[in-house]
């Protein structure tokens, strides 16, 4: 009987890597507080394994060696002192082994002092929104997976559903503080490779933080449910070394210089078509379709919308900001000036609205400084 225990400890035990291997067990993930975090997670598993063979070996031994056919009686005991006093020191001692390796571990979790980099989070349906404080660049996430892979019209690929047309860059080896809210209903941000899981909530703001070790690309999702799409709402990190990142937030902060500079000139129509559709498609098309055609009536198509042909002020209005008790959320502090009026005069000429009207950015600029 007892080797028959020690062989499944020692199976049980061999298994574990192979476990964490084929994604049966939570990653090591490449962060300090993620390598803590499983730690932790298989110590207090390893406990609760042995606590079930020595219960478990206890009760079939005694259910084995004292069963009714080879005549056992049984005893009639109650009030042993020292029974109740071991049975109750022992689950303490076993409690406070745990306790205090997990409050460790908490108390590192929330410690988002001393951080190198700020970056704010902001959920929205069904996207991210990111922007390096103090660097004046900000830009949203949008899921990229082709919906003709989610209709079923295309094969699947190998980062169906968790691939994103802007990843979050970030360095490694530097502290990074995430200040976490949403626009609209509660979020969570969610990527298990960093070991970070927070929710984001409206009016809110929460704290969270990490320090990566390794470059590299890694994925997770919204953890929660927050609406129809919410399976459509990716989180992607891309982890590069130092040098790379501070080359590439240049070339960003150098890129958002000259997108407000465009605010001030005359844009030509086919410059904001182009641009608008490319807006369009990685912002709208989720709710309004890609041709426009809407999925009534909580999303109403923009192809041959009378009310929207007919008042540009109305059109721009809703855009800039968005419909109260509706989905359509305000994109002002999402998109900037040249965006929104790209989108804007994109849709007012696309699937045959054709109105020839031509929305500038600077137009947008005043309505936003409104």
């Amino acid at each position: 009987m007892r080797s028959r225990w020690w062989l499944m400890a020692v199976s049980l035990a061999a298994s574990g890597s192979q476990a964490q291997t084929n994604g049966w067990n939570m990653p090591v993930g490449v962060t300090d507080v993620s390598s803590d975090i499983y730690g932790l997670h298989m110590t207090i598993f390893w406990i609760c394994v042995v606590i079930g063979l020595v219960v478990f070996g206890a009760m079939f031994y005694s259910l084995f060696r004292y069963r009714h056919s080879k005549g056992a009686k049984a005893a009639h005991f109650h009030e042993h002192t020292s029974v109740e006093v071991l049975w109750t020191a022992i689950p303490i001692l076993i409690l406070v082994g745990m306790a205090v390796p997990a409050t460790a571990t908490l108390k590192n979790m929330y410690d988002s002092s001393d951080a190198e980099l700020d970056v704010m989070i902001t959920g929205q349906q069904w996207r991210w929104r990111y922007e390096y404080l103090g660097e004046y660049v900000a830009f949203t996430s949008n899921m990229s997976t082709p919906r003709t892979q989610i209709s079923g019209e295309e094969t699947r690929g190998e980062h169906y559903l968790l691939e994103v047309d802007e990843p979050l860059v970030l360095p490694i080896n530097r502290k990074v503080r995430f200040l976490m809210t949403s626009d609209d209903v509660i979020h969570s941000w969610w990527v298990p490779d960093l070991a970070v899981k927070q929710d984001t909530i409206p009016g809110f703001i929460n704290e969270n933080w990490v320090k990566i070790n390794e470059p590299g690309i890694y994925r997770g999702q919204c953890a929660e449910l927050c609406g129809i799409d919410h399976g459509f709402m990716p989180v992607v990190v891309h982890a590069v070394e130092e040098e790379e990142f501070d080359g590439w937030l240049a070339e960003r902060k150098e890129a958002a210089e000259q997108e407000a500079m465009g605010v001030d000139r005359e844009w030509a129509m086919d410059e904001l078509v182009e641009r608008g559709e490319s807006v369009y498609q990685s912002i709208c098309s989720s709710c309004h379709q890609a041709e426009g055609q809407g999925s009534p009536p909580a999303f109403p198509a923009l192809a041959n919308n009378e009310q929207l042909i007919n008042d540009v002020d109305w059109h721009l209005d809703r855009v800039v900001n968005g419909v109260s008790g509706a989905a359509m959320p305000a994109f002002r502090s999402t998109l900037n000036p040249v965006e929104i009026a790209a989108v804007v005069t994109y849709t007012r000429n696309a699937w045959g609205n054709d109105t020839g009207d031509v929305v500038q950015p600077s137009a947008v600029a005043e309505l936003i400084a409104q």
